[in-house]
Protein backbone atom coordinates (compact mmCIF):
# COMPACT_ATOMS: atom_id res chain seq x y z
CA UNK A 1 0.00 0.00 0.00
CA UNK A 2 1.45 3.55 -0.93
CA UNK A 3 2.33 5.90 1.47
CA UNK A 4 0.05 9.18 1.79
CA UNK A 5 0.66 12.40 3.59
CA UNK A 6 -1.66 14.91 5.07
CA UNK A 7 -1.66 16.53 1.92
CA UNK A 8 -2.45 14.29 -0.71
CA UNK A 9 -5.59 13.90 1.33
CA UNK A 10 -7.17 16.91 1.94
CA UNK A 11 -4.68 19.32 0.17
CA UNK A 12 -2.43 22.48 0.68
CA UNK A 13 -3.85 25.66 2.54
CA UNK A 14 -4.32 27.47 -0.89
CA UNK A 15 -5.84 30.25 -2.78
CA UNK A 16 -7.23 28.91 -5.96
CA UNK A 17 -9.07 25.80 -7.48
CA UNK A 18 -6.19 23.36 -7.72
CA UNK A 19 -3.20 22.12 -5.32
CA UNK A 20 -1.22 21.00 -8.83
CA UNK A 21 -1.90 23.96 -11.35
CA UNK A 22 -2.59 27.01 -8.52
CA UNK A 23 -0.83 25.60 -4.97
CA UNK A 24 1.92 23.84 -7.18
CA UNK A 25 2.82 26.74 -9.35
CA UNK A 26 2.93 29.51 -6.85
CA UNK A 27 5.23 26.99 -5.00
CA UNK A 28 7.53 26.61 -7.96
CA UNK A 29 7.52 30.37 -8.28
CA UNK A 30 8.38 31.09 -4.77
CA UNK A 31 11.23 28.57 -4.76
CA UNK A 32 12.70 30.13 -8.08
CA UNK A 33 12.79 33.74 -6.42
CA UNK A 34 14.72 32.21 -3.50
CA UNK A 35 16.85 30.33 -5.49
CA UNK A 36 17.87 33.16 -8.48
CA UNK A 37 17.26 36.19 -6.40
CA UNK A 38 15.61 39.56 -6.71
CA UNK A 39 17.47 41.22 -9.39
CA UNK A 40 15.14 40.89 -12.31
CA UNK A 41 12.78 43.17 -14.11
CA UNK A 42 11.27 40.64 -16.46
CA UNK A 43 10.43 36.81 -15.94
CA UNK A 44 9.83 34.54 -18.81
CA UNK A 45 7.40 31.33 -18.11
CA UNK A 46 7.45 28.14 -20.40
CA UNK A 47 5.13 25.75 -20.27
CA UNK A 48 4.93 22.26 -20.72
CA UNK A 49 2.01 19.67 -20.71
CA UNK A 50 -1.11 20.30 -18.92
CA UNK A 51 0.40 23.94 -17.97
CA UNK A 52 0.15 24.34 -21.18
CA UNK A 53 -3.25 24.27 -22.05
CA UNK A 54 -5.06 25.53 -18.68
CA UNK A 55 -2.82 27.51 -17.44
CA UNK A 56 -5.48 30.36 -17.64
CA UNK A 57 -8.76 28.34 -16.58
CA UNK A 58 -6.90 26.97 -13.66
CA UNK A 59 -4.87 30.21 -12.87
CA UNK A 60 -1.45 28.81 -12.99
CA UNK A 61 -0.33 32.14 -14.45
CA UNK A 62 -1.26 34.22 -11.40
CA UNK A 63 -0.04 31.56 -9.21
CA UNK A 64 3.23 31.75 -10.71
CA UNK A 65 3.71 35.80 -11.09
CA UNK A 66 2.44 35.56 -7.23
CA UNK A 67 5.12 32.86 -6.93
CA UNK A 68 8.29 34.84 -8.16
CA UNK A 69 6.80 37.81 -6.51
CA UNK A 70 7.99 35.91 -3.08
CA UNK A 71 4.06 34.81 -1.83
CA UNK A 72 2.89 31.43 -1.07
CA UNK A 73 0.20 29.14 -1.91
CA UNK A 74 -2.49 31.03 0.60
CA UNK A 75 -1.48 34.47 0.01
CA UNK A 76 -4.53 36.21 -0.70
CA UNK A 77 -2.97 38.63 -2.62
CA UNK A 78 -2.21 35.80 -5.21
CA UNK A 79 -5.18 36.54 -7.48
CA UNK A 80 -3.82 40.10 -8.20
CA UNK A 81 -0.69 38.87 -8.72
CA UNK A 82 -0.31 39.78 -12.29
CA UNK A 83 -1.80 43.80 -11.56
CA UNK A 84 1.20 43.64 -8.62
CA UNK A 85 4.03 42.53 -11.12
CA UNK A 86 2.83 45.58 -13.13
CA UNK A 87 2.78 47.57 -10.03
CA UNK A 88 6.40 46.70 -9.16
CA UNK A 89 7.68 47.02 -13.09
CA UNK A 90 7.88 43.45 -13.61
CA UNK A 91 7.23 41.92 -16.88
CA UNK A 92 6.27 38.77 -17.79
CA UNK A 93 5.15 36.75 -20.78
CA UNK A 94 3.72 32.98 -20.95
CA UNK A 95 5.07 31.08 -23.65
CA UNK A 96 3.63 27.03 -24.82
CA UNK A 97 6.14 24.74 -25.60
CA UNK A 98 7.41 21.14 -25.38
CA UNK A 99 10.22 20.49 -22.70
CA UNK A 100 10.93 16.71 -23.45
CA UNK A 101 10.47 14.21 -21.02
CA UNK A 102 9.23 15.65 -18.18
CA UNK A 103 5.80 15.45 -15.52
CA UNK A 104 2.57 16.80 -17.79
CA UNK A 105 2.61 20.37 -14.94
CA UNK A 106 6.36 21.78 -15.72
CA UNK A 107 7.37 25.00 -16.40
CA UNK A 108 10.57 26.41 -16.78
CA UNK A 109 11.04 29.85 -15.10
CA UNK A 110 13.46 32.07 -17.12
CA UNK A 111 14.29 35.12 -14.98
CA UNK A 112 16.03 38.70 -17.23
CA UNK A 113 17.94 41.41 -16.16
CA UNK A 114 19.35 44.31 -17.64
CA UNK A 115 22.83 43.68 -15.85
CA UNK A 116 23.33 40.13 -15.48
CA UNK A 117 22.69 37.43 -17.85
CA UNK A 118 19.66 35.25 -17.87
CA UNK A 119 19.16 32.36 -14.69
CA UNK A 120 16.50 29.83 -15.15
CA UNK A 121 14.94 26.90 -13.28
CA UNK A 122 12.93 23.89 -14.21
CA UNK A 123 10.05 22.90 -12.17
CA UNK A 124 7.18 20.24 -11.64
CA UNK A 125 4.04 19.96 -9.90
CA UNK A 126 3.88 16.58 -9.28
CA UNK A 127 0.35 16.60 -7.10
CA UNK A 128 -1.49 17.97 -3.95
CA UNK A 129 0.51 20.98 -3.86
CA UNK A 130 3.84 19.14 -3.67
CA UNK A 131 7.00 20.15 -6.17
CA UNK A 132 9.97 18.93 -7.69
CA UNK A 133 12.78 21.25 -9.14
CA UNK A 134 15.08 19.56 -11.69
CA UNK A 135 17.19 21.74 -13.15
CA UNK A 136 19.08 25.29 -11.85
CA UNK A 137 20.90 26.76 -15.11
CA UNK A 138 21.56 23.87 -16.74
CA UNK A 139 22.67 21.78 -13.52
CA UNK A 140 20.32 18.63 -13.09
CA UNK A 141 18.93 18.78 -9.85
CA UNK A 142 16.40 16.99 -7.62
CA UNK A 143 14.55 18.73 -4.45
CA UNK A 144 11.49 19.03 -3.25
CA UNK A 145 11.56 22.36 -1.37
CA UNK A 146 9.83 20.46 1.61
CA UNK A 147 12.92 20.50 3.27
CA UNK A 148 15.16 22.72 4.42
CA UNK A 149 17.80 22.28 1.18
CA UNK A 150 21.58 23.44 0.47
CA UNK A 151 22.61 23.82 -3.10
CA UNK A 152 26.29 24.13 -3.54
CA UNK A 153 28.19 24.09 -6.46
CA UNK A 154 32.30 23.41 -5.81
CA UNK A 155 35.62 22.43 -7.37
CA UNK A 156 35.64 18.60 -7.60
CA UNK A 157 38.64 17.86 -4.93
CA UNK A 158 39.14 15.09 -2.70
CA UNK A 159 38.17 16.12 1.01
CA UNK A 160 35.21 18.73 0.21
CA UNK A 161 31.76 16.76 0.53
CA UNK A 162 33.52 15.45 4.07
CA UNK A 163 34.08 19.54 5.03
CA UNK A 164 30.88 20.19 4.28
CA UNK A 165 28.93 17.35 6.13
CA UNK A 166 31.29 18.01 8.99
CA UNK A 167 30.34 21.61 9.12
CA UNK A 168 26.69 20.54 9.05
CA UNK A 169 27.27 18.07 11.91
CA UNK A 170 29.31 20.41 13.83
CA UNK A 171 25.78 22.81 13.59
CA UNK A 172 23.78 19.55 14.82
CA UNK A 173 22.24 19.74 11.64
CA UNK A 174 20.99 16.32 10.12
CA UNK A 175 21.07 15.49 6.58
CA UNK A 176 18.30 14.40 5.25
CA UNK A 177 19.33 13.24 1.69
CA UNK A 178 22.11 14.12 -0.12
CA UNK A 179 22.96 13.97 -4.10
CA UNK A 180 26.38 15.19 -5.61
CA UNK A 181 26.38 15.73 -10.15
CA UNK A 182 29.58 16.39 -11.17
CA UNK A 183 30.48 17.57 -15.30
CA UNK A 184 34.43 17.77 -15.58
CA UNK A 185 35.91 18.87 -12.59
CA UNK A 186 32.48 21.47 -11.27
CA UNK A 187 30.39 19.62 -8.95
CA UNK A 188 26.51 20.19 -7.60
CA UNK A 189 25.31 18.48 -4.43
CA UNK A 190 21.76 18.85 -3.32
CA UNK A 191 21.35 18.48 0.51
CA UNK A 192 18.33 18.26 2.15
CA UNK A 193 18.42 18.65 6.58
CA UNK A 194 16.25 17.90 8.93
CA UNK A 195 16.38 21.11 10.80
CA UNK A 196 16.58 25.34 9.22
CA UNK A 197 19.59 26.28 7.66
CA UNK A 198 20.75 29.70 9.74
CA UNK A 199 23.07 32.04 7.80
CA UNK A 200 26.10 31.41 9.78
CA UNK A 201 26.06 27.76 8.39
CA UNK A 202 25.63 29.00 4.61
CA UNK A 203 28.71 31.47 5.58
CA UNK A 204 30.75 29.01 7.27
CA UNK A 205 30.49 26.31 3.93
CA UNK A 206 31.24 29.02 1.49
CA UNK A 207 34.40 30.40 3.47
CA UNK A 208 35.40 26.47 2.24
CA UNK A 209 38.42 26.10 -0.28
CA UNK A 210 36.71 25.15 -3.75
CA UNK A 211 33.07 26.35 -2.95
CA UNK A 212 31.85 28.52 -6.26
CA UNK A 213 28.44 28.83 -4.95
CA UNK A 214 25.95 27.80 -1.92
CA UNK A 215 22.26 29.27 -0.74
CA UNK A 216 20.33 27.69 1.68
CA UNK A 217 16.87 27.59 1.06
CA UNK A 218 13.93 26.97 4.10
CA UNK A 219 10.65 25.28 3.37
CA UNK A 220 7.99 27.28 2.18
CA UNK A 221 4.69 26.83 4.44
CA UNK A 222 1.86 25.00 2.64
Amino acid sequence: MADFGVFDIIGPVMIGPSSSHTAGAARIGKIARDILGTDFNRVIFYLHGSFAKTYKGHGTYKALVAGILGMGPSDENLRNSLELAKAQGIGYEFIETDLGYHHPNTVKIVFKSLDKKDAYIIGSSIGGGNVLITNINGNNVEFTGDYPTLLIKYYDQKGIISKITATLANNDINIATMKVSREDNIATMVVETDSAIENKVVEEIKGLEDIIYIKGINPIVR
